[in-house]
């Protein structure tokens, strides 16, 4: 399994981005999907989680109802689009693949593949 994440770039605070992340393998569907967070210096974090059917989604207090995750089974893609950007939020955005098809899970250690990461930098 591969997973390239794509969307990154320099954007002003209140701005937006769309992330995205592309999977190889044809098991892509049976797999909870996650995006999870690193910034300079700091551990990484989860950002936001999608079940296999888009039936349950899950996010990090800091990015609700500013941050969307959604998937596209027939793609093998999964997505996550950011608005208002704060400064805070500038970090390298990881997608990951989880062990799990239908439990939403927050910690790194329950997913197994990663994305190389792209990097989201947002000016005040």
């Amino acid at each position: 399994v591969q997973l390239q994440a794509s969307g990154g770039g320099l954007v002003q605070a209140g701005g937006s981005l769309r992330l995205s992340c592309a999977a190889s393998g044809r098991t892509f569907s049976s797999y909870v999907m996650g995006w999870f967070r690193q910034a300079p210096g700091k551990e990484r974090e989860f950002v936001a989680t999608i079940n296999w059917s888009s039936s349950s989604t899950y996010y990090a207090d800091s990015v609700k109802g500013r941050f969307t995750i959604s998937r596209d089974n027939a793609k093998n893609t999964v997505y996550l689009q950011m608005n208002n950007l704060k400064p805070e939020d500038t970090a390298v955005y990881y997608c990951a693949r989880g062990y799990t098809s239908t439990a939403v899970v927050v910690a790194v250690l329950d997913y197994d593949y990663w994305g190389q990461g792209t990097l989201v930098t947002v000016s005040s």
